[in-house]
């Protein structure tokens, strides 16, 4: 092998000096060592989105109490309107009708206002489809547009 070739590598020689590794060799450590560093990587993602779904159960679990217990509240609310209402008119059963019927009124309303907002939302990721679509361009260099939208 020519001394082009060959690099000095500190490490275990027979003088203690170092020793000549090849390129090949360098390079090969050079992958290796890169292959460990993205594995050890992938493990640090992993255990960064474990630790954040493990903190967003726990704030849904939350939300989904605080819902419960504000449900029960608006029902023990309305009653109260329905009972002050139905003492107003003097008519207990038509009060509570009359609230029941504007509960289900402004709920209609808001159903159909969500309905709205998920009927106009668009759920295909456009932007990610389409860097994925220009990565190999951008391999080779051959990209012809700035990215500007």
């Amino acid at each position: 092998m020519n001394d082009q070739t060959r690099t000095p590598y500190p490490g275990k020689g027979p003088e203690g000096g170092g020793e000549d590794r090849n390129i090949v060799d360098l390079l090969s450590h050079l992958t290796q060592q890169g292959a460990h560093l993205a594995r050890e990587q992938v493990n640090l993602i992993k255990a960064e989105i474990r630790e954040a779904t493990h903190e967003i159960t726990a704030a849904v679990g939350a939300m989904a109490v605080a819902a419960v217990v504000g449900i029960a509240g608006l029902g023990v609310l309305l009653m109260g309107i329905a009972y002050l209402v139905g003492d107003a008119i003097d008519n207990l059963a038509l009060g509570t009708i009359l609230v029941g019927l504007a509960t289900l009124a402004v709920a209609f309303v808001l159903y159909l206002s969500g309905r709205k907002k998920v009927a106009a939302s668009h759920l295909k990721p456009d932007r990610t489809i389409e860097t994925m679509s220009d990565t190999p361009a951008v391999a080779t260099g051959d990209l012809h547009h700035s990215g500007a939208r």
